[in-house]
């Protein structure tokens, strides 16, 4: 056994006994570990009294703590003690009650020599006042400590398997979930509650207004009882608590660990839908906050759209003299395949995300669509859910960009784009878990039916590559008019005064009297016959986005018939 020459204090050594047991489990018995050690500690003890020993009443018992960290509350106290000169020498059971890491024996040591204590561990022998035994003594702190960690390992791989299994192993329940028979279980109350959160997110696109608004509302964190007794939870949210549970993937029936998600034996809460929705936002959020989107335009359509070779169309972006211009590109373009076809495109984002968006809106707008889409609701939640449609698409443009991009993403499948058209693989059975958790059940992958959505296209060569014209005219789109073609509508209808006014002047002498030529003048008078539906379209904006000034100069001989000059300028 351990038996250092104590530092005596006027005759007597006083005796301080520590003891400890990993796990609670037993401590609720009337004998447990904890009482055998201190009986065989006080059993020495008083083999010792003919030395002086005498044992100290204060127990410095830790129950249910780890010999691998010093964080444990009676050994703090057992220490402050001995700093304080209140102990000459601590009995343990064995040394690895005491600690089972080297590093940790060496600092105890340490403040043990500074006030000259010392320790014993009644059951194991040895004498560390000489080099073997101090040998000895770091061959039983070395074996301790390989063993917590073989214990570790095995703990590890224990719950590492049972997690592949979709187990659930242990810890605080999340809210909407209970515990019973090792397992989790719906609490029906508190699962509607989580959907609440979950779809409040989506809404309001911000977790400090989602934390703001549950707390107003009073709604606080799941309420559980430890192993202990202690209660502890219901606590108002946090933001960080929010973020962690909006990314819990427990709620879609899944266990993870180490970073890889598993099947749950569990039920899930939330439906597919959902998730994906509050995952593409926490994204979208992300990304502003990252790449500063809330000041640049963020590519609304990225990761849905394929040409017509099924080449995934990737967003990017020029800039020229300032300004940022963003397309959408066919990858082989971008890694100079040489091998791409006829179907690569290079398309301006902003006129194509407004094509397809406009489409989008419209459908949201028309109750028929949204009536047919939410028809396993109850009649009650179909008008509520037209309804919101309807306001979502009025007032599309003013909703924050990672909200567009969430309302796309959950309702777009994928869009294709042809040499005539836009295809959007269009979800609609999404809509009602969208808008409303508890609109409509939850679509399985074989009933989350696909609706095509078309959008006529013009598509133009322009080198090797293909750029699109989108000729349809947008019901939701800002009229933009252009300021040169008005001009050249004004000029005309000058020119044309000053011809009728100059009865019998020549041509060419009321072209120099405007400061033009002959050939110029006569061209700018012909655009003074144009159809009044065509020149209206021109003030509003509404002209085919490829008719330019330049274009419509470039026809030298227009047609004076209406019908054949809304052919031939693309009004037809």
């Amino acid at each position: 056994m351990t038996k250092p020459t104590p530092t005596r204090r006027r005759g007597t050594v006083r005796c301080a006994i520590y003891t400890r047991k990993s796990s609670e489990e037993g401590l609720e018995q009337e004998f447990n570990s904890l009482q055998a050690q201190r009986e065989a500690c006080e059993a020495f003890i008083a083999s010792q009294r003919h030395e002086g020993w005498v044992c100290l009443p204060k127990a410095y018992d830790d129950g249910g703590f780890s010999g691998a960290t010093m964080d444990r509350p009676a050994l703090q106290r057992l220490l402050a003690d001995i700093a304080a000169g209140r102990v000459d020498t601590i009995v343990v059971y064995k040394i690895d009650r005491l600690t089972r890491s080297l590093a940790d024996f060496a600092k105890i040591v340490e403040i043990l020599d500074a006030k000259g204590a010392s320790f014993v561990s009644v059951t194991q022998q040895f004498n560390t006042t000489t080099s073997m035994g101090r040998l000895t003594l770091n061959i039983l702190l070395s074996f301790a400590q390989f063993e917590r960690e073989v214990i570790g390992e095995r703990i590890r791989d224990k719950i590492a398997a049972s997690k592949q299994r979709g187990m659930w192993m242990g810890g605080a329940p999340p809210l909407g979930y209970r515990v019973e028979e090792r397992k989790l279980v719906i609490v029906d109350s508190e699962a509607e509650a989580v959907r609440s959160i979950f779809r409040r997110y989506v809404e309001l696109a911000s977790v400090r207004l989602l934390k703001d608004e549950l707390e107003a509302r009073g709604i606080k964190s799941k309420s559980w009882t430890t192993a202990s007794g202690r209660r502890v939870g219901a606590k108002p949210f946090s933001r960080g608590a929010l973020y962690l549970m909006l990314q819990n993937r427990l709620y879609r029936g899944e266990i993870v660990h180490k970073g890889q998600s598993h099947p749950g034996e569990h039920t899930p809460i939330l439906d597919q839908p959902l998730w994906d929705a509050v995952q593409a936002q926490l994204a979208a959020n992300t990304a502003e906050r990252n790449c500063g989107t809330r000041t640049r335009q963020p590519s609304l359509l990225a990761g849905m759209l394929f040409d017509g070779d099924s080449n995934r169309m990737t967003p990017t972006h020029a800039t020229k003299k300032g300004t940022r211009y963003r397309y959408y590109v066919s990858r082989p373009l971008i890694t100079n395949d040489q091998t791409y076809g006829s179907a690569c495109l290079r398309i301006q984002a902003g006129e194509f995300e407004q094509a397809v968006t406009s489409r989008v809106r419209q459908w949201l707008v028309d109750p028929g669509s949204v009536y047919h889409a939410t028809r396993l609701a109850d009649p009650l939640t179909q008008r509520r859910l037209i309804a919101r449609a309807g306001e979502i698409g009025k007032s599309w443009p003013e909703l924050p960009a990672a909200r567009q991009r969430t309302f796309l993403t959950a309702l777009i499948k994928r869009i294709d784009v042809g040499a005539n058209r836009i295809d959007i693989h269009f979800r609609p059975t999404r809509l009602g878990a969208l808008l409303d958790f508890a609109a409509t059940p939850s679509p399985s992958e074989t009933d989350d039916e696909t609706q095509i959505l078309s959008v006529p296209i013009r598509l133009r060569r322009s080198g090797r590559e293909i750029k699109m014209l989108i000729d349809r005219a947008d019901a939701f789109a800002t009229a933009k008019p252009d300021e040169r073609l008005i001009k050249l509508l004004i000029r005309a209808r000058r020119f044309n005064a000053t011809l009728v006014d100059g009865d019998g002047v020549p041509f060419a002498a009321l072209a120099k009297h405007e400061g033009v030529g002959s050939s110029y003048f006569t061209r700018i008078v012909r655009l003074s016959y144009l159809a009044p539906d065509i020149t209206q379209a021109i003030l509003d904006g509404r002209q085919p986005r490829d008719l330019t000034a330049d274009k419509l100069l470039a026809h030298s001989r227009l047609p004076l018939t209406w019908d054949e000059q809304r052919t031939v300028l693309g009004f037809a």
